[in-house]
């Protein structure tokens, strides 16, 4: 049977007499927001029709499987698992489920497409069941804040972009007395399963509840909450084989090349202006990369780069003015640099300031006369010093709740634009540098890409991610991601199971402590997106050949507008 919501369906019988609480009026939307809502969406095949479910073999862990074995005994290699077609299914169809789902971490175009798909599969396969949104992130699970969802609340939220239907938060779910009061919730609620929709800290999280779930029941027999994550991250940094995207990146790439290719036309108009921008991307650089392949800059770093190279900051600011010198031997005064949000965390002397800033946050207090310096390395000691003012109050800002450095508020494009000044400067000074008068400007894209219109990629991902959800939730399937594939195939030929969550992890050295983590998929130097860049950006650094894609989210079946990465990727491993 299929979905209710596919090929604009009736949702008529899925309306509630009233909704549990306010949310979106779709009466005051714009054109393209009401022409969203009811857009059809392909759909896999092998969700349409009666599955079973496939175990594959035993999994191990992205490193130090010893250590993740001993965090995870009851999870810990189990199999990963695969919808086929069947004759029948192999579930226990329309008995009735009640299951919860939260938004974890930062916002995603796409979100309320997991949670529409989720909703759906319900409605289908479990007539009858609940559907609890737990509202402002696991702090709703801890606190037990949630909104019944029905089909007439859900359905203004449908292909739109925002997490605002439940909202999300960045709480952890960690403490023994946070874990019990997410017990005493699932009890409370009567949970079947739990769906936690996050990234690479969030489904960690949920891996933990999972494992502390299952250990519960063994214990007491009285919890049967299983738990299921979906791949969330516009940062591209949550994927593996068996996870090729994370939902989001497609969307919040085209967004910000949009306006990438809105700034380069500003510069040729103009011509007397070099346009830094600083693109989000905490850790790794694939949004950076991404939109290069799109536009084609004439100066992009890419921090994995930097790293592997072990670039000083010198050395990324000699670079950035050799281009801009060749540029004006050729009468070209303008131009455009991309900038990955992290690249102040690859840079290998920064990397180690940051790691002892870390440490000395973790255990002392700050204090006013600067005595807490005593206790950097004389090269971070000097490191620090020779930064603005501006960027040492930032380096020592709050980490955020994974204990991070907050790389949005370090503004790297003021300063490179400052280091490229007096560059530019010495060489004038020196005889080097001839050209014309340099002036910068800064641009950071971050939050405009968050929660923008889902592409129809993103929409029909999603939709899809979710509704896996339910078919392994209903299964019994726990500590799995949902996992969604053989995308640059049309939509119907997807692939559609689950991954184990311990295969995705390691450990690392948070606050101070080491702990267990899924590790990061950062860009990689010898793959195909990275290596067609590589080809091309000489020439884009000496040759105008911008592109300004417009906003080109909406436009396309979904299977045939796919960002540069994830076909060059899927490309090379066929």
């Amino acid at each position: 049977m299929s979905p209710p919501f596919i090929a604009n369906a009736d949702v008529s019988p899925l309306i509630a007499s009233s909704p549990p609480e306010i949310g979106r009026v779709s009466t005051v939307y714009s054109q393209v927001q009401a022409h969203r809502i009811d857009q059809p969406l392909p759909f896999p095949s092998v969700l349409k029709n009666p599955f079973k479910i496939l175990d594959g073999p035993p999994t191990s862990a992205a490193g130090n499987p010893d250590e993740i074995a001993k965090l995870f005994p009851g999870l810990f290699g189990q199999p990963s698992a695969r919808l086929a077609p069947s004759d029948s299914s192999s579930v226990q169809v329309n008995k009735k489920l009640k299951i919860g789902v939260v938004l974890s971490g930062g916002q995603a175009p796409g979100g309320h497409n997991v949670i529409s798909g989720l909703f759906d599969y319900l409605q289908v396969h479990a007539k009858g069941s609940t559907l609890y949104g737990f509202k402002g992130g696991p702090a709703g699970i801890m606190k037990c804040k949630y909104v019944k969802l029905t089909g007439e609340f859900i359905y203004p939220y449908r292909n739109q972009g925002g997490f605002d239907m439940i909202c999300s938060g960045r709480d952890k779910i960690e403490t023994p007395e946070q874990f019990k009061q997410a017990e005493e919730t699932a009890q409370k609620l009567d949970l079947d399963g739990l769906v936690v929709i996050g990234g690479d800290d969030s489904n960690t999280n949920a891996c933990l509840l999972a494992e502390n779930f299952s250990c519960f029941q063994i214990r007491s027999k009285n919890l049967k909450t299983r738990v299921i994550g979906c791949p969330k991250t516009i940062d591209g940094d949550l994927k593996c084989k068996e996870v090729p995207t994370s939902f989001g990146f497609d969307t919040a790439c085209k967004i910000y090349s949009e306006m990438i290719g809105n700034v380069m036309v500003d510069a040729r108009s103009t011509g007397k202006y070099y346009h830094f921008v600083r693109l989000m991307g905490r850790a790794a650089s694939h949004i950076t990369l991404e939109c290069a392949l799109q536009t084609h800059p004439n100066i992009t770093i890419i921090g994995e780069e930097v790293a592997a190279k072990k670039l000083t900051l010198k050395n990324v600011t000699d670079y950035i003015v050799d281009v801009i010198s060749k540029r004006s031997e050729l009468g070209y005064n303008y131009g455009v640099v991309l900038i990955p949000e992290g690249l102040i965390d690859f840079i290998p002397e920064v990397q180690q300031l940051i790691s002892e800033l870390n440490e000395i946050l973790a255990h002392d207090i700050i204090d006013e006369d600067g005595l807490w310096k005593k206790k950097l390395t004389t090269q971070s000691h000097h490191l620090f010093e020779f930064f603005p003012q501006a960027i040492q109050e930032q380096l020592l800002l709050e980490r955020d709740p994974h204990g991070n450095v907050q790389v949005a508020k370090i503004e790297t494009e003021k300063m490179l634009i400052q280091m490229v000044e007096t560059e530019l400067e010495k060489r004038r000074q020196e005889g080097a540098y001839n050209g014309g008068q340099f002036k910068g400007q800064s641009h950071f894209f971050g939050y405009e890409g968050r929660c923008g219109l889902p592409t129809n990629f993103d929409s029909t991902y999603c939709y899809a991610l979710g509704y896996t959800a339910g078919a392994l939730l209903q299964s019994g399937k726990t500590g799995l991601i949902s996992s969604v594939g053989n995308l640059a195939a049309p939509v119907e030929d997807w692939t559609a199971g689950g991954t184990p969550l311990t295969s995705l992890m390691d450990v690392e050295r948070r606050h101070g402590k080491f702990k267990p983590v899924i590790k990061k998929a950062m860009v990689e130097l010898d793959g195909a997106p990275f290596k067609k860049f590589s080809a091309l950006r000489e020439q884009w650094g000496v040759e105008n050949q911008y592109i300004s894609p417009g906003p080109i989210q909406f436009v396309g079946p979904a299977s045939n507008v796919i960002n540069h990465t994830l076909l060059l990727e899927l490309g090379a491993q066929a």
